[in-house]
């Protein structure tokens, strides 16, 4: 009798194990992070070894047990300047690189425990958006959210470097992946609005795959299926009133399906099948949907997310305001509420205006700036302004609309931290 409680025992705890599935959960272990300020990037060599990079404060964060314990590995006072860091790519456990949206680029050889400015690309980057490596020694890199459109290229571990030159094929580009040295994914915007590319040479020639012809948009994030490469998915980032968009492709990039995403702007997105998967972007937390994007519903887990990082179907991970694991593990979680990330400090000098439109904005630190005028539609207009500000600051800015016609506008504002947008009136 008693044998047989023992064996009923153990074959209930069989069946909870199976029964288990896996959640997100936050890793609030990983650093302090008062501001709401976003981890741009993660990455994951394997299961236990990976990496973060905290856009705004400019640091890097390793972990070797899966995300239970973290050391901050590098800072903007070790590198002596302001950086803001976008992404955070590594080749195998030592060789790495470190994208920036400040003009430099950073290797490491050691796993990450010191990193060196890479100076011999030609004409040196405005920014690093994107990077992928593959196979034995090669990385590519793209950017830049805010133009111009190119490539860099690597085919020897990161000792030497190729510069492409894209504006042939876009204005903007934020996302790069590679199936092999040679055929990979580029994805951005152009004049037409956002788009993917395919090369089959390594970079030398693009075909468009998908363009979303909404001047504006930016196709943000893109992953490829690991268990059928032929399954691409893609978010779309849009412009107020709009909302951003799930595209997905079956066919390798032939044709595809688009719907509605959570919000407007939309840039995380990681599916472990053609139907299970997650979105979220700088006004969001997860979103799951278990139909392949036809609808979503709210996790109420994470906020200001930008990766997703899937290793297996039973693991990934994803970063925001902190870094969150996908795991059939019970976290340690905190109940800290996670606020939306803090934007631009911005004032509106008058409203309704005549024929000026004039604004200031407060930046905290040094900063890229995109300034874009739309219709009370989303539809774009022009670009009016494209600002690098190197220091923490006051901006006065005055646009003549003499030529614009009496009605709403909207001016939308992108910079290192997101977008967004304020309305005005045109008498």
């Amino acid at each position: 009798m008693v044998l047989n409680r023992i064996w009923i025992f153990i074959s209930f705890l069989y069946c909870l194990n199976l029964s288990a599935q896996a959640t997100w959960q936050p890793l609030d272990n990983i650093v302090s992070n008062t501001n709401n300020q976003r981890f741009d990037d993660v990455f994951f060599i394997d299961e236990n070894i990976g990496w973060a990079a905290n856009g705004y404060y400019a640091a890097v964060y390793k972990t070797i047990d899966g995300g239970t314990t973290w050391t901050e590995q590098l800072n903007e006072a070790i590198l002596g300047g302001n950086y803001y860091f976008r992404n955070i790519e590594f080749l195998d456990e030592n060789i790495g690189f470190l994208g920036t949206l400040d003009g430099e680029f950073f290797k490491t050889t050691d796993s990450g425990n010191s990193w060196t400015e890479v100076t011999n690309i030609s004409p040196n980057p405005a920014a690093i958006c994107g990077l992928d490596t593959v196979g034995p020694s090669t990385i590519y890199g793209c950017g830049a959210y805010f133009m111009p459109a190119h490539i860099i290229k690597s085919t020897d571990s990161g000792n030497t470097w190729q510069f492409i030159d894209m504006s042939a094929y876009a204005n903007a580009l934020v996302e790069i992946y590679f199936l092999t040295e040679n055929i990979g994914f580029v994805s951005g915007r152009n004049d037409n609005g956002a788009t993917i590319l395919k090369t089959t040479d390594g970079g030398a020639t693009w075909t468009e795959l998908y363009n979303s012809n909404i001047a504006g948009e930016y196709f943000w994030k893109l992953q490829v299926l690991k268990s059928n490469t032929d399954v691409i998915f893609g978010s779309i980032s849009s412009v107020t009133p709009n909302l951003g968009k799930l595209v997905k492709s079956t066919d390798g990039g032939s044709t595809w399906e688009s719907f509605d995403a959570p919000e407007t702007d939309i840039q995380a997105v990681g599916f472990i099948n053609e139907n299970i998967g997650w979105m979220g972007g700088h006004s969001t937390g997860f979103y799951e949907t278990t139909n392949g994007g036809q609808t979503w519903s709210n996790l109420s887990i994470g906020n200001n997310l930008n990766r997703i990082f899937i290793i297996n179907p039973n693991l990934a991970y994803a970063s925001g305001t902190s870094i969150y694991k996908f795991t059939e593990e019970t976290l340690g979680i905190s109940t800290n509420e996670e606020n939306p990330r803090k934007g631009l400090h911005i004032s509106l000098l008058e409203n309704p205006v005549t024929n000026t439109l004039q604004f200031e904005i407060e930046f905290q630190s040094n900063d890229n700036l995109l300034i874009e005028l739309y219709d009370t539609n989303g539809k774009f207009i022009k670009q009016l302004s494209r600002e690098i500000i190197s220091q923490k600051t006051k901006k006065h800015y005055t646009f003549p609309l003499e030529n614009l016609a009496p009605g709403i506008y909207i001016i939308n504002l992108h910079n290192n931290t997101g977008r967004e947008s304020f309305k005005f009136i045109k008498k």
